[in-house]
């Protein structure tokens, strides 16, 4: 399968919208939300590239604060899941953020949620910290990761 990977686009929001709400464990946020995150953030999209389709199968979305890159929802599309687009998607943001002369990139993870954190951790993510029962329904420990960048 092969998967073009480019920066979102306001129109994109609402196949991103669609891709989001059939992951119970992705953070879910509003249109506007996403049209601002295009806009001001960085925002990639995994396009299918298969007979000109331009059909999403996941994206990842971050936000930069005074050099740091926060990832804030990584969510690839049920029917592409185990193919290798997350880590393409996660490839292409580390890009990204070594040639923005980024310090880091940090984010939060559920603590059951091993195969979010196996993918961090075969891209150098290495844990950093813990917030005890940060996520509700249910109670649940956030593992925070770090990936540092030497300038």
């Amino acid at each position: 399968m092969l998967v073009v990977i480019r920066s979102a686009r306001l129109n994109d929001v609402s196949e991103i919208l669609a891709i989001e709400q059939q992951a119970a464990s992705a953070s879910h946020w509003t249109s506007a939300q996403y049209g601002k995150l295009v806009n001001d953030g960085v925002v990639l999209v995994a396009e299918l590239d298969a007979e000109g389709t331009g059909k999403l199968c996941g994206f990842l979305c971050a936000q930069i604060v005074a050099g740091e890159w926060e990832i804030e929802n990584v969510v690839v599309a049920a029917e592409f899941l185990r193919r290798g687009v997350a880590s393409e998607l996660m490839f292409r943001l580390i890009q990204r953020a070594r040639e923005g002369w980024a310090s880091a990139i940090l984010l939060e993870v559920r603590e059951s949620n091993l195969a979010a954190r196996g993918l961090y951790e075969k891209h150098a993510f290495r844990e950093v910290g813990r917030r005890r029962l940060y996520y509700k329904v249910p109670d649940e420990d956030a593992i925070l990761y770090g990936l540092r960048f030497e300038r």
